[in-house]
This record gives structure tokens, sequence and C-alpha cells, in this order.
């Protein structure tokens, strides 16, 4: 009797879970086609943010008012942030989550499988919301993505849209890592403790525990402001008794974990990829779990670094400058391990490697910047110029983004089958590399000379580092439409074979290097079985 009930359950599952065309797509439950809807869904916003941000560099290619209003001029630096952090770069980590978290602890699925479906279609009509704002009377709003009161209480119909549209993507973040957290606390195979799992489950764990913590915190700030908006409160409104700086400290409570939170699954990629293309297994593997969960921690107690400037007492100035000088610390060891990992290693640069290389050496760049924004007087003088604009597309373009192809190239193949064509992926690389760097390297001149951010026009003195800057721009965006069409597509729709282990060459190389690391020196790489 059971027999016959189980063959008639399994036509069943069979007949209604494999479906085909567009159901396949809006009923996913399965991880990996939801890590590729998330992918594509970023992918999609990154070139919508990407063309915001190109609407910036043009207006600022030389002085003068020539394309855009200075009203829509901050509708698009406005719109570009939100587009960027809550569309583009957390969505395609997600994404990387969904497909790999599974596959690295042995694991069949992520844990709920129907709220990881909702998760993920809760965010295009959050993006339809947040991108048709800019259609409505008054336009999108204007207030900067931190959406500062008493701005954010003027702006027209579009900040009501723009906080729907981000109640909605936090709702998405909270499920996708309640999820997170619970599948790789409970599903893991049997026998890989927490000390065993691949680096980049470690910083998704760890990541996923601060989105739960810190997405309410930025629902608050946006709820008290649409009640000051239309409900008659006055949390943020001086005339009322209230306090826009009190904003400020409810904003970036949640705002400099959301920092973290787009970076560290960044590091988890790269801990996996360095191994790999040197051939020895993660140095230092306990202490970058360390690091990356104090990366965490003191998160929490450096927010007011981004409020030097709001008039705090000399003590709090004190205070959370050294607390962020600290975070260097265990960043300092992450990047100490990753190039000791090189050290000596046999590395091969196929386009992961030059991505990852690349991370390295630019991320640690910003890094640099960002200690010296934490000194409170510096910071005092560059608060709001082209200095900050710069630093944080450090850490966030050559950081996540960079971290994002990293991993593309090196888990593709697993994903798609094929092996992406090597010459067009290293032309990606350089092409991006450079253009990067030709965009947001002089905004660090611009900054120090004093060119305030987010104006649309400047004085004639800062014209020539701001015509590099948008002729690199223009070039970085055309490097993701090659991106686009010459390695992705081609990828997808076939083309060479992937090998069982495409990373395979002369060692006996796995998708996920075993950690921790067994006992070595460093006179002879080990060869990884």
């Amino acid at each position: 009797m059971s027999t016959t009930i189980d063959h008639a359950h399994d036509g069943h599952d069979a007949h209604d879970h494999h479906p085909h065309g567009w159901q396949r797509w809006l009923f996913a439950t399965n991880h990996k086609d939801i890590g590729t809807l998330y992918l594509w869904f970023s992918f999609a916003m990154l070139l919508t943010g990407g063309v915001l941000a190109l609407g910036i560099r043009a207006e600022l290619f030389q002085p003068g008012l020539q394309l855009f209003k200075p009203e829509f001029f901050n509708q698009l630096t406005t719109m570009h942030g939100l587009i960027m952090v809550f569309g583009a770069i957390m969505p395609a980590f997600v994404g990387f989550a969904n497909w790999m978290i599974p596959l690295q602890i042995g694991a069949a699925d992520m844990a709920f499988a129907r709220m990881n479906n909702f998760s993920f279609w809760l965010l295009p009509p959050a993006a339809i919301l947040l991108v048709s704002s800019f259609l409505v009377p008054g336009g999108a709003t204007a207030a900067g993505w931190t959406l500062y009161a008493p701005l954010s209480t003027q702006m027209g119909i579009g900040m009501d849209m723009g906080i729907f549209a981000m109640h909605i993507m936090g709702a998405s973040s909270i499920m996708g890592s309640i999820n997170i957290v619970t599948t790789i606390l409970n599903m893991r195979a049997p026998g890989m403790t927490l000390m065993k799992m691949p680096m980049f489950c470690w910083t998704w764990l760890i990541t996923a525990y601060l989105l739960i913590a810190v997405m309410p915190v930025l629902a608050g700030a946006i709820t008290m402001t649409l009640t000051d908006r239309h409900f008659g409160t006055s949390f943020f409104n001086a005339a009322g008794g209230g306090d826009p700086v009190m904003y400020q400290h409810i904003f970036w409570f949640f705002g400099h974990p959301e920092v973290y939170i787009m970076i560290l699954p960044a590091f988890g990629i790269v801990s996996q990829i360095i191994p790999a293309f040197a051939r020895k297994p993660l140095f230092g593997y306990a202490s970058m779990v360390y690091a990356t969960s104090s990366i965490a921690i003191l998160s929490f107690i450096v927010w007011a670094h981004h409020m030097f400037a709001t008039g705090m007492p000399v003590t709090s100035q004190l205070f959370f400058m050294y607390a962020t000088m600290l975070i260097a610390v265990p960043t300092g060891v992450k990047v100490f391990n990753w190039i000791a990992t090189m050290w000596r290693g046999s590395m091969t640069f196929e386009t992961p490697m030059l991505f990852a290389v690349g991370f390295l050496f630019v991320f640690t760049m910003g890094g640099f910047t960002g200690l010296i924004l934490a000194v409170t007087p510096v910071d005092i003088q560059m608060q709001d110029t082209y200095y900050v604009v710069a630093h944080f597309h450090y850490v966030l373009v050559a950081g996540s983004l960079f971290s994002l192809f990293a991993g593309f190239y090196y888990w593709g193949p697993k994903w798609t089958g094929f092996m992406y064509n090597e010459t067009r992926g290293k032309i990606h690389f350089w092409a991006s590399l450079i253009t990067f760097n030709v965009t947001f390297f002089p905004m660090h001149f611009l900054g120090l000379a004093g060119m305030p951010r987010r104006y649309a026009d400047y004085a004639a003195q800062f014209t020539d580092f701001n015509m590099i800057a948008s002729i690199g721009a223009f070039g970085f965006g055309l490097s993701q439409v090659y991106f686009l069409f010459a390695v992705v597509l081609p990828a997808i729709r076939g083309g060479e074979k992937a090998a069982d282990k495409p990373w395979d060459g002369a060692e006996g190389l796995e998708w996920t290097i075993p950690s921790p690391a067994p006992f070595h020196t460093f006179e002879v790489p080990p060869t990884v079985k």
C-alpha cells in the first residue's frame, strides 16, 4: 500500500514541480533558479544605476549647466545610490548565496524554498516603484541616498514611492537572511562542522546576522520620516520638538553595518578564489573567521564617523575616530592572509584570479582612504567632498563589484556548464580596472582641492579632473556592456564545455578548497587533494 502511495506521490511531484517556460521562473523553488533570477535582476539594476551615473558624469564633463537642472541632477545622484546599493550589489550577493551555499555545505536546497521564491519576487515590484518615481509630479526624491531630514520631509510623492520600495526590499533582505542562517546552521552535511565550512559560507552567515539586525532599523527611520510627512508627527522636525540629527544617528546605525553587508560576501568569494589559483590552502582559516566576526561586531559602534561635522562633543569624536581605526586591524589581518596564501604558491592568472588580485589592490587603496577619513579633523575638511566619493567607490565598485565579477568567472562554468572565453574575460578585466581608476582616482584630487559632491556645477579650476573622470566613467560603462554581450551571453548559449573541475590544471583542485588547511611549511607548497 505505502509503495503505491509513494509512487503516486512521486508521479504527482514530477508533474507539479518541474514546470517549464515562464512558470519555471515564476514558481521557482530551486535554489539554482532563484540564484539565477537574483543575478539577472541585479545585473539589470546595475545597468540602470549605471545609466544614471553616466548622466551625472555627462553633466559634470564641463562647468556650467549643460543637460540637467540642478533638481534633476540631485534626483540622479539619489536614485543612483539607492539603485546600486539595494538593487544591484545586495541582490547580486544573495544570488551567489543561493547558488553556492547549498552546494558548498552539501544541502539539497535552501531551508525555506517558498520563502526563497517570495523574497526574490518582492524585488522587481520594489525596483519598478523606485525607478518609476522619476515619472510622478516632482520627480524622484532628491534628498540623497541617505534621505536626510529635513529634505526628505519636504519632497513630493516620489519620496513616498522610494520609502515604500525600500520597505519591500528590506523585507526581502530579512527573509533571505533568515533562510541563509537556517540553511547554514541546520543543513550542513554530516561531519561538516562550522570551522570546516568554506569561507564564503562563513562570510554569508555573518552577513545574514547583520542584515537581520539592521534592516528593521532602516525601516524605523523611513517609517518615522513617513509619519513626519503625512501624519503630523515631529520626530525630525525641530519646530515640533524633534531633531533632524536624530535621523542621522538612526540611519547610520543601519548604514554602517550596511557597508560591511556589501563587502563581507566579497571577502568570502576572494577567500575561495585566491587559494584555488595559488594552489595552496587558505592561510590562517581560523583567523579569517575571527577577523570577519570582529569586523561585523565593530561595525555597530562606529556609525557616527559619518557625522563628525554635525557638532558632536569632542569625547564622542575621539571614541568614533578610534573605534573606526580599530576596524583596520581585522581588515589588515584578512589582507595579510590573502597575500600569505599567494606567497610562493604556483599561481596562474586566469580571469577570476585577475579580478581577485585587482580587488585586493584597489580595495586596499579604498581602505587606506577610509582610514584617512576616520581622523576627525581631516574628515571635517573632507566631509561631503569628492574625496569621500572616491573612497567609497574604491571600496564598493572595486570591492563588491570586482569580487562579483571574480565569482562569476570562477563559478560560472559550474552554473552554465560552459567555459567563458578567457581572452574576452581578460579584456573585460583590464578595461574595467583601467577605466575604474581613470574615473575615480582623480576624484581624490578634486576632493582635496575642495570640490563638494552633489552639485550640478563647479568652479573652473576643477574642469580637467572632471573631464578625465567622465571619460573614464563612459569607458567603465561600456566595459560592462562588453561583459554582457561578449562574455555572459556566449557562455550561457554554449561554447566550450566546462570540464568536471574547470580549474583543475596539474593539481587536483576542487571547487571549494577544503578548510581548515592541513599543516604545511612554506618551503614546499602542498598539492590540494
